[in-house]
């Protein structure tokens, strides 16, 4: 069985990397293999028609578009929004666990143990340069219900720009002017990159073969990831321009752009998109692009290099550009240093034996139509009823003519003659038929009443229903986010790393995160060197999960601190890490790094270098970690050379006080308490009013108390003691 090792294949000097990837479609294999991938990659696309079909009748759910599903056609064409109501909310509450408050969205683990702050800042900023929070996210999330797949390209994108800068240019002294300096304009030109997140629709990709697990899997299988793109003749120019496209081929295209007839037939639902917001999108000709990556066998230039040797093939991910019509623009090897496929595809529900899973609105769609003919009815119904019918005999009624509609009217007509009739009350029964639809429709994309704004309620609901509501909420939210976490972001941040990596060469002047948390100061970070190995997780769903927990996490410190040393010999008890993890969950970043601060972000000074601020009149503060006896000592010495002088010996004699104070407290620390003391395990006292007695968890109040909705089960209850029990305790 082959060891996985390290082979030095090639070394490539600057010069070599500024030139890009060539394209390989010169090569007579390559174009053989070529003509079959593109055979391929046509059938596969027209395997999926079905789906593709069923996902644009889902969006018109989502975007609530009557289609010819309808059975009912009369003259209401109401749309409810149950299913678009039910997935916003979905959205909303995903994309709410996803990113913590706390703003700390990575973990990441190295192999000497250190915490990479630069490399988690990096990725912190890129975070929010690629606005996954507000537009990445959001759109993902509804993609992912509407299609029932998570699907995400990731690349970078370079945005240049022509700045001007005022300067002042000096005048020269030997010149004899006596004028000011002057002004002038520098000119430059700035480059800025950044990693580019486009959510991709499932209509516009295609896996092959249909059944691999992954993406990574059906590309070992030598199957083939393709999209559709759409490009115009500016995108093909910029393509061309960067090497993304080969050159010659490229301006072909170009040059005849206007003759190019052949279309892929899927429908461009960013178009749709649009043109349902009522903006008519024309404009320029744009042509369809197959973008597919595969691994094709290409010659080892390296080892064909020798005389009288036969060149040797190796399979190499490659990017492959190719139209309709059969034409070639572009196949160049992996241009990323990582060499991995820039496309991030999981399902919504894993389905075992298929790389896409089921719409979550396929199971909503035929609650939704008749949820949207019993209203559309019962609308009707409601018109026929606000205008009653009048039934009278002509013959026995000659004055139809004056029978008008009118307040105080007068007909002139028998009674016996004349009836009104009210149609029936229909519009009631069919909302009843609408709000069972929605309740199916809610329980099937597991949204809680809780999630949706509610009005109208016949019933109040318990706060004991609320609480089993919110438990369930958060299971099935908690389930929900994990494939995101695993499958989406987690490799994207490592994209990001890698991206930096290859791509950006200058400092970048970003917001700098510590230990706990954002700091108030940025920091310019070089560009990275991957030295050590990296292993990122996206942490933002954890910290979001673990929140309810930190209820348990305060009663098991309480039940921790009053176990003797006795009873866990070869351990030793540290609560500082927990107690940091609670303050953070608490208080959020900015009050946690001034509410508990790590002792070594404030590191003890030596006592000479105290006596000279102290004489320039500064206020310190003594530091634990301080040798209170050395330090009295030498500032003992500086008061004695002042001879009196004042505030410098007030500084001094204060800063000595606070030394005596501090050394009083930790000779009071070293001393063991006694058990038996009140508030000590074993003690038979009360306690200290306001703190649990240590060494048990708190007990549950008596029957009738109740938890606030949302907490875990089994937690303590929490109630207002009594007056004459706190003077009890006070005393």
């Amino acid at each position: 069985m082959a060891k996985d090792s390290l082979e030095v294949i090639n070394i490539e000097y600057p010069d070599d990397i500024e030139q890009g990837t060539p394209h390989l479609l010169d090569d007579e294999d390559i174009q053989e293999q070529l003509s079959k991938l593109l055979t391929s990659v046509q059938k596969g696309y027209q395997d999926s028609i079905e789906r593709a079909d069923a996902i644009t009748d889902y969006w018109d759910i989502y975007n609530c578009k009557l289609n010819e599903h309808q059975f009912y056609s009369g003259n209401s064409k109401m749309y409810l929004p149950l299913a678009h109501n039910a997935v916003n909310a979905r959205k909303t509450r995903f994309t709410n666990q996803i990113f913590p408050q706390s703003k700390r969205h990575v973990e990441v683990l190295t192999t000497d143990g250190t915490l990479p702050e630069a490399v988690i800042s990096v990725v912190e900023h890129y975070i929010g340069a690629t606005r996954l929070r507000t537009q990445v996210m959001p759109a993902l999330c509804v993609n992912g219900d509407v299609e029932g797949q998570y699907s995400l390209y990731v690349g970078w994108k370079r945005i240049e720009r022509r700045i001007k800068r005022r300067v002042q240019i000096p005048i020269d002294p030997n010149s004899g002017e006596v004028k000011r300096n002057k002004d002038a304009l520098i000119h430059e030109h700035v480059v800025d990159g950044a990693p580019d997140v486009e959510v991709l629709s499932d209509n516009d990709l295609c896996v092959l073969p249909a059944t691999s697990d992954s993406i990574d899997d059906a590309l070992a299988a030598g199957g083939s990831v393709s999209i559709i793109r759409r490009w115009s003749k500016a995108k093909l120019e910029g393509l061309i321009e960067d090497g993304t496209l080969d050159k010659e081929a490229g301006e072909s295209l170009v040059e005849h752009m206007e003759d190019v007839a052949n279309k892929i037939g899927r429908k461009n639902r960013k178009k749709d998109q649009v043109e349902g917001q009522g903006i008519k999108v024309g404009g320029g000709k744009e042509v369809d692009v197959y973008e597919t990556w595969v691994r094709l066998k290409v010659k080892d230039k390296d080892r064909s290099k020798g005389k009288g040797k036969k060149a040797k093939t190796k399979r190499r991910l490659c990017q492959v550009f190719m139209r309709e019509d059969g034409v070639f623009l572009g196949c160049r090897e992996n241009p990323y240093w990582n060499d991995k496929c820039p496309v991030l595809s999981v399902p919504v529900v894993k389905i075992g034996g298929s790389t896409k899973g089921d719409p979550r609105l396929k199971f909503c769609a035929d609650p939704q139509y008749s949820a949207n003919d019993a209203v559309n009815l019962a609308f009707d119904s409601a018109m026929y009823s606000l205008n009653p019918i009048t039934m009278t005999d002509p013959e026995k009624n000659p004055r139809v003519a004056s029978m008008v509609l009118s307040m105080a009217a007068i007909w002139e007509t028998s009674p016996n003659d004349t009836k009104i009739v009210e149609f029936p009350q229909l519009w009631e029964q069919g909302f009843s038929i609408a709000g069972q639809c929605r309740d199916v429709i809610m329980q099937v994309l597991s949204v809680s009443p809780a999630a949706i704004t509610q009005t109208g309620q016949k019933k109040k609901p318990t706060q004991a229903e609320l609480a089993n509501e919110q438990q369930v909420d958060v299971l099935t939210t908690a389930d929900a986010v994990t494939v995101l976490e695993e499958g989406i972001l987690s490799p994207l941040v490592q994209w990001f790393v890698d991206l930096d990596y290859q791509f950006r060469d200058r400092d970048l002047i970003i917001k700098k995160y510590g230990k706990m948390g954002m700091q108030a100061n940025v920091q310019a970070v070089q560009p990275l060197q991957m030295q050590e190995r990296y292993e990122f997780r996206w942490l933002g769903v954890e910290a979001a999960r673990n929140a309810q927990q930190v209820q348990q996490q305060i009663a098991m410190m309480n039940v921790l601190r009053g176990v003797p040393p006795q009873f866990y010999p070869g351990y030793s008890l540290n609560l500082g890490p927990a107690i940091a993890q609670m303050v953070e969950a608490g208080f959020g970043p900015r009050l946690a790094q001034l509410t508990f601060t790590p002792l070594a972000d404030n590191l003890s000074q030596p006592p000479m270098q105290e006596n000279e601020m102290l004489v320039e009149g500064f206020d310190l503060e003594v530091h634990a970690l301080d040798n209170d006896q050395d330090h009295m000592f030498q500032h003992l010495s500086a008061l004695a050379s002042l001879h009196g002088q004042e505030p410098a010996t007030t500084a001094i004699r204060t800063h000595m006080q606070k030394h005596q104070e501090q050394m009083v407290k930790k000779k009071m620390a070293q001393q063991p308490q006694q058990p038996g003391q009140p508030g000590t395990p074993g003690g038979s006292g009360q306690g200290v009013p306001g703190q649990p007695r240590p060494g048990a968890m708190p007990m549950r109040n008596p029957t009738g108390g109740q938890n606030p909705a949302g907490s875990i089960p089994g937690q303590p209850q929490t109630t207002q003691r009594s007056g004459r029990e706190a003077r009890g305790n006070a005393a």
